[in-house]
């Protein structure tokens, strides 16, 4: 019996682009970059993904092609484990176990068996070595790499603080005001320092460092904005510096172009600047990229650059500074107020993205679909300035609505509430009414009544706020006849509790109940007479989370408190049911099935809990999940179900189970092991398999598989019409040697003629009757049965629908007609 596969946290879409460098393959058609746990290949051209290498069990920190074959891809990730692909086919060649977490990797061309590695010294903490590490070639797909050789002590961790010289020859270092070269032939080390401070308060820390790929020379990045070129120095008191500024901040990356005749440089300007020959006076600029940047890649044929920046965006720019391409993943916020919402409509996960916007990004995919501007005014970036934020997100139950909440808070509080209807036309939402100042104080949840029955008739939305209210809104037809819409929304009711603070509401499965808790009270009433029907209460604390249960447990409310308790009671005997001590953070119901999923937070870590409302025993209990505490999860619908072998992960069929963390990594579960997690597609570049039939693909060798159908109806055999992939003109041009091929003038029309069909079906008996023709062995049997094919042959003709009589040939006739379609006539011309 096959153990069950143990449940794994893996991290997901919507990882960090700008984890660490991306790289380009040899040919500038692909980009390569790290993604969390996996490596993603994007087509330069159509900024499409077209696969993604997975394998790594933790963050994948550095990728380098391989300079002995650039075909192949080594990565180094925090699982201490280096793997060499074949990127192009996303087939993993080789694992090395090194025994270290890996958080740079460096390859060089003279280096053969050899890469280097940054990793952290052991016995002392925050401190880190630049080492070497032999890779052996012995046969074997996982094999050790435990020969290591300590290079540089007292690194930096970041990648960009280190790099090597022009063909190999050294290796710079910069960690706070320091800067050490070490030279590998002479086993010389050179170290430098600067003031913390120049004369005028300026920042001399360094950030980061490049090497020109043809001369001896350093370009460091400093903490004020400028950088410095050193030269000569191999000697520790003869060396010279000089000064290029024009960055006002902190210099975030540098690099060099392949010839090393100009310098890149990037920072929180968000502008790409180009120095030349190392003139502070020959600059050229590329402004507005969106946001600072992180890391600067250039391509081995110099043809084009890439940055990688802070909003988990990738900017693909031509040599001469033109932009060309973006890449956008999912715009990671400071903080994230809206939730994880699931867009009912693409399945989409909807959260904070630009300031004032909410972005619909595609899990499956991997890509932001588009950005909502909901705030709709422009955003300044100045420090301490309060501005309208985006707080609170619902959809409906088929997301034809959008509910939004907007706050800013000043001397007064400043709320608004919008609802956007979904238009087929533009496939977007459109601003259909704004509310001011809905509660009067801060709105704490919001929920439409989930039904679907109700969402085309009665669409109801409910919010709940501090100022002890909750409100219903409801659609109304707008009398005024100058109005651009025909709908718009207004308050039905208004609900409160002993003067208690509202904190959450929620609706029940078929949209009859409503849930609302004041502090530490929760109250259900009925939706159409909002009549109260029963309160709970569970003391100490107030309530944190609710929610009604699905499906066979719909006559359940599960209930949280911030004291410590999860509770759960029945609606039919108003009684409490079960409780359980537990210090739940997130409570998520699935709603697909009756499985209810609560994130509790203990002693330094998460845990996960899976339940049913009607069994108090958990079906699933994951602890230790991260080390951050989880600040929200969703369920989002699959495409299709998943095969689950083990019932204790069952819930994982229908829908999987996404969870954000206080450090804005997006994470999920899965089941399969990363040996497991290598699909067939990621073997294969799913660009060419999407590539439509052409000529091109047909001499190829690109066959589309076609099925083999035969129907036998009243002895008829059906006869398919293949496309001629196996023309003469297609297999002179891939057989003949070069060197004795016609011209392509000769080869061209019978080529494209090859590739032309008849526009004429022809039946089964005229192409049975052009065999016996050519064959020249077939003759008629007898005049009975050339009469009965005649007969089955009219009963088969089409008929004329335009009543015309079409005077018909006998079979002979036939015959003798196609014979003289054959002759050569060609002799006439002559005369």
């Amino acid at each position: 019996m096959v153990a069950p596969a143990a449940l794994r946290v893996v991290r997901c879409g919507g990882s960090k682009l700008h984890g660490a460098r991306a790289v380009f393959s040899a040919d500038a058609r692909y980009l390569l970059c790290t993604s969390g746990d996996f490596v993603k290949m994007y087509s330069v051209g159509t900024e499409e993904t077209v696969c993604m290498l997975q394998g790594h069990a933790d963050l994948v920190t550095g990728i380098q092609l391989n300079p002995q074959n650039h075909l192949q891809l080594y990565s180094s990730s925090l699982d201490g484990t280096i793997k060499l692909w074949d990127f192009t086919d996303g087939i993993l060649i080789k694992t090395f176990i090194v025994g270290y977490k890996l958080l740079a990797l460096y390859a060089l061309a003279n280096c053969e068996d050899l890469v280097f590695a940054v990793i952290p010294k052991s016995g002392e903490r925050d401190s880190f070595q630049l080492v070497s590490v032999k890779l052996t070639k012995t046969a074997g797909q996982e094999m050790e790499a435990k020969e290591l050789s300590v290079i540089l002590d007292g690194v930096d961790e970041s990648p960009k603080h280190t790099a090597f010289g022009r063909e190999g020859e050294y290796v710079a270092s910069v960690k706070e005001v320091n800067l050490q070269v070490y030279f590998f032939k002479r086993k010389q080390m050179n170290r430098f320092s600067l003031s913390a401070t120049n004369t005028k308060g300026g920042n001399n820390r360094f950030t980061c460092v490049a090497c020109h790929p043809k001369e001896d020379c350093i370009a460091t990045g400093h903490g004020d904005g400028k950088i410095r070129l050193w030269r000569n120095f191999c000697h520790n008191k003869e060396y010279t510096f000089s000064t290029l500024h024009w960055h006002h901040d902190i210099v975030m990356d540098l690099a060099f172009s392949v010839e090393g005749t100009s310098l890149l440089s990037g920072g929180i300007e968000s502008v790409l600047v180009q120095w030349h020959n190392g003139s502070d006076c020959k600059k050229d600029f590329l402004p507005r990229l969106g946001s600072a940047i992180e890391y600067i890649s250039v391509s081995s044929d110099g043809t084009s650059y890439c940055t990688s920046h802070t909003d988990n965006r990738i900017t693909i720019i031509n040599s001469n500074l033109r932009f060309s391409k973006s890449i956008q993943g999912l715009i990671k916020g400071r903080d994230v107020k809206t939730g994880l919402v699931v867009d009912p409509r693409t399945k989409a996960l909807v959260l904070n993205g630009e300031p004032g916007h909410l972005q619909f990004y595609c899990l499956q995919s991997d890509k932001q679909l588009y950005s909502l501007d909901i705030v709709q005014q422009e955003y300044i970036h100045q420090a301490g300035l309060n501005q309208l934020d985006l707080v609170k997100v619902a959809f409906s139950a088929q997301g034809k609505w959008l509910a939004t909440v907007e706050e800013r808070e000043e001397t007064d509080l400043e709320l608004q509430l919008k609802l956007w209807v979904f238009d087929e036309e533009t496939q977007s939402f459109k601003l259909n009414t704004r509310i001011n100042m809905p509660h009067e104080d801060h709105i704490t949840a919001m929920c439409f009544r989930d039904r679907d029955e109700f969402e085309d008739d009665s669409p109801m939305l409910v919010t709940a706020g501090k100022d002890c209210l909750f409100k219903a809104w409801v659609i109304v037809e707008d009398t005024d006849p100058e109005a651009q819409q025909s709908v718009s929304w207004s308050c039905d009711f208004v609900g409160s509790y002993h003067n208690y603070q509202a904190t959450n509401c929620c609706f029940s499965e078929d949209g009859s109940l409503l849930a609302v808790s004041f502090e530490e009270t929760i109250t259900v009433w009925d939706s159409v007479t909002w009549d109260l029907k029963c309160t709970f209460c569970h003391p100490p604390g107030k309530i944190r989370n609710i929610c009604f249960g699905r499906l066979t447990c719909s006559k359940y409310l599960i209930g949280a408190t911030d004291h410590g308790f999860l509770c759960c009671w029945n609606l039919l005997s108003c009684a409490l049911e079960w409780s359980a001590q537990l210090n739940v953070l997130v409570l998520q119901p699935d709603p697909l099935s009756e499985h209810i999923a609560a994130v509790s937070w203990l002693s330094k870590d998460s845990s996960l809990f899976v339940f049913k409302p009607n069994k108090p025993r958990p079906i699933c209990i994951q602890r230790n999940l991260c080390k951050e505490k989880i600040q929200f999860a969703a369920f989002v619908p699959r495409d299709i179900p998943e095969t689950i072998v083990s019932e204790k992960y069952l819930w994982l069929r229908r829908s999987q189970l996404y969870f954000l963390t206080n450090t804005q990594e997006l994470m999920t579960f899965s089941t399969k092991s990363p040996e497991e997690r290598l699909t067939p597609s990621s073997k294969q570049l799913a660009v060419e398999e999407s590539l439509p039939m052409t000529p091109f693909s047909l001499l190829l060798g690109k066959h589309r598989h076609q099925q083999s159908q035969e129907d036998v109806d009243l002895g008829k055999v059906v006869i398919h019409n293949h496309h001629n992939q196996d023309s003469p003109a297609v297999k002179e041009l891939l057989h003949t040697p070069a060197h004795v091929l016609p011209s392509a003038s000769f080869l061209c029309p019978i080529f494209i003629n090859s590739l032309l069909t008849s526009k004429e079906s022809k039946s089964a008996e005229e192409i049975a009757d052009e065999v016996e023709m050519e064959s020249e062995e077939a003759e008629d049997d007898s005049d009975e049965e050339r009469d009965i094919i005649e007969m089955e042959q009219d009963d088969l003709r089409p008929m004329d629908f335009w009543g015309e009589t079409t005077c018909r040939l006998s079979k002979s006739q036939e015959k003798e007609l196609r014979k003289i379609r054959k002759m050569d006539y060609s002799w006439i011309s002559s005369f």
